[in-house]
């Protein structure tokens, strides 16, 4: 089954990943100039880089047109195309909306075979046929087939006992330089970044997690960065386990929805 996912961030990525490594062919969907901060962990790179590989998986950046080769040499192409325009030529047997924006940009239920929302903003029975929670708790990486996932609290997760104070944001309006590399090591007070000749400093300690690539356009507040306090560098390029959980949700819902494995097998 082709899979096209909108998206191409952390969390497509481990989604991405689940499904491929169960033999699903893969189209991901991005934006010109991504956002993402866990570049090390984000097809969304190939739009920037031109290729990058996660895990060992390789994915490239790609024009429609160059799709059928690269599924056959088991690559994943990463169109530059935030519309998913390319769902009507593909004629995938799923569509997963793994952007995070929190609300729905334009998925609608009818856009392939099975439908598949991830996070706050989808309604499963409404705009698509089955929602995956995202929030980290008791039901994180669930299937919802009636129903919303919980609504965006705009508080992040806890990790190693930090939550909001793991996250970076921009001081500043202007264009991102940062000066550390994701995986170094910092300490609470570390500039990494500037933003307008502001600093961007750590409030923490720990890893480096996440960093905006440089000459991205940013506003005051903007996440741009996230420190790691768990202090794991190995951690920096291998998946989340969020975004594996949540790549757990999405495999089971498709594979529910299209009449389970033996289906999928006989065609």
């Amino acid at each position: 089954m082709l899979v096209v996912i909108r998206g191409a961030g952390d969390i497509a990525t481990g989604i991405a990943l689940r499904l491929y490594r169960c033999g699903f062919r893969l189209v991901l969907c991005e934006v010109s100039q991504p956002t993402d901060i866990r570049r090390t962990v984000c097809f969304a790179e190939a739009v920037r880089l031109g290729r990058t590989t996660v895990e060992g998986v390789e994915a490239r950046r790609a024009d429609l047109e160059e799709v059928p080769e690269l599924l056959e040499d088991g690559i994943i192409p990463v169109l530059v195309d935030p519309a998913a325009a390319c769902v009507p030529a593909l004629g995938p047997g799923a569509v997963v909306d793994a952007i995070l924006a929190k609300r729905n940009l334009g998925t609608t239920r009818d856009m392939a075979p099975v439908v598949v929302g991830v996070g706050p903003g989808f309604t499963a029975g409404a705009d698509c046929h089955a929602a995956v929670e995202t929030m980290r708790g008791h039901t994180l990486g669930r299937v919802i087939y009636q129903g919303s996932p919980l609504e965006n609290t705009a508080v992040p997760g806890l990790i190693g006992g930090y939550a909001g104070e793991r996250v970076l944001r921009a001081p500043a309006d202007g264009v991102f330089e940062g000066v550390r590399r994701i995986g170094d090591v910092v300490e609470a007070g570390d500039v990494v970044a500037y933003v307008a000749g502001k600093p961007m400093a750590c409030t923490i300690a720990g890893v480096l997690r996440g960093l905006l690539a440089d000459g991205v356009p940013v506003h005051r507040g903007m996440k741009c960065g996230d420190v790691d306090p768990r202090c794991r560098p190995e951690y920096c390029v291998t998946a989340s386990d969020k975004a594996l959980a949540v790549g757990g949700g999405v495999l089971e819902a498709i594979l529910s929805l299209s009449g389970g494995v033996d289906k999928l097998v006989c065609k």
